[in-house]
């Protein structure tokens, strides 16, 4: 009894409610990616201010602005705050994956939670979060408790995407996790480790280890504004996904290219025996038609997979990075009363 909390007894104790006051490392790091949440951000400053500042002495709030266009940023640098704030303005918008790993390699709290600026996500779940934590667990992460609010086809979509990803795929990603997360330092360390610039956080996070525990969360109706991520945005961020963690599409089309050149040695040999034994007719042009619009189908449908995963390797190839930051603002907290 008692052997996790015995093994990481170290780790259970980093969070604790009465730290060093002489620290300047914060025990926790919040970041919340903003791209054009006027209506939400100074809401969700607040509250997470008020969180942060019951749970533990020190902490910190990077917000990464990921280009917005409305006055987000002028929201966050105008508002006073219960703990120090600090503004990462991204040079324009790099979206929300790229936007979390600014936020990542910038935190430097001893553990860190990623939080939408919509609201959806309630803060009394970080209690349970830390809870877990200080049991041992190195990643704590939010699954949906459902999707009821979703459309029928949006369900059948990421169900249907998420078991693509995880056939052949070596390490498995559930499909209602969310970005809604708490990890120890040595989880965010390694992820800012990786060098790909171009990243699918949730297949990351499955990707480094470490001991995680989900739990559900009852996600709340948005504050304000609406979701950023468009058909074309979760579509291009599906093909980053498969590519980046699954080669099965390469093989797919090496197993069809070999049924199909089975099937044609098959059909050529019963060919030629009709032909030895029944005599020769003639074939019909409908037929030869319709074989070669399939058989050309089938080599762009294999070209273009060969396609994606060739713009992935020119993508990291060419080494740009994943963001610029155009602004680093630290904004002090307002003094008690």
């Amino acid at each position: 009894m008692g052997r996790m909390h015995d093994i990481n007894r170290e780790t259970a104790n980093l969070l604790s409610t009465a730290p060093d006051p002489g620290s300047a490392i914060p025990d926790l790091s919040f970041v919340i990616p903003a791209y054009n949440e006027a209506e939400t951000i100074t809401e969700t400053l607040t509250r997470v201010s008020r969180k942060a500042r019951r749970l533990v002495q020190h902490a910190e709030i990077l917000v990464v602005d990921d280009g917005s266009t409305d006055e987000t940023l002028s929201l966050v640098e105008s508002g006073h705050w219960e703990v120090p704030v600090r503004l990462l303005r991204l040079s324009r918008n790099f979206g929300k994956e790229q936007a979390i790993m600014a936020g990542l390699r910038h935190a430097v709290g001893r553990a860190v939670v990623i939080l939408d600026a919509d609201l959806q996500e309630p803060l009394r779940y970080v209690d349970t979060m830390l809870e877990h934590y200080r049991e041992g667990y190195e990643i704590v992460y939010a699954v949906r408790a459902h999707r009821d609010d979703e459309s029928w086809l949006k369900r059948r979509c990421t169900a249907t995407f998420y078991r693509f990803l995880n056939f052949g795929s070596d390490v498995p990603m559930p499909a209602g996790a969310r970005d809604f997360r708490l990890m120890d330092r040595k989880v965010v360390d390694a992820l800012c480790s990786l060098p790909e610039s171009n990243r699918f956080m949730k297949g990351l996070y499955a990707w480094v280890g470490f001991r995680s525990l989900a739990i559900p969360v009852e996600l709340q109706p948005r504050g304000g504004g609406s979701t950023k991520f468009s058909f074309p945005r979760l579509l291009k961020l599906g093909m980053t996904g498969l590519t980046a963690f699954t080669d099965w599409p390469l093989r797919m089309w090496t197993g069809i290219g070999m049924v199909l050149a089975s099937l044609s040695i098959l059909y050529g040999l019963f060919l030629a025996g009709r032909t030895l034994f029944l005599g020769h007719d003639v074939p019909g042009w409908s037929t030869l038609a319709v074989a070669i619009f399939f058989f050309s189908g089938i080599q762009l449908m294999s070209i273009g997979v060969l396609g994606e995963y060739l713009a992935r390797v020119f993508s990291e190839v060419k080494g740009r990075p994943g963001y610029v930051i155009a602004e680093n603002t630290t904004i002090s907290a307002a003094p008690e009363c």
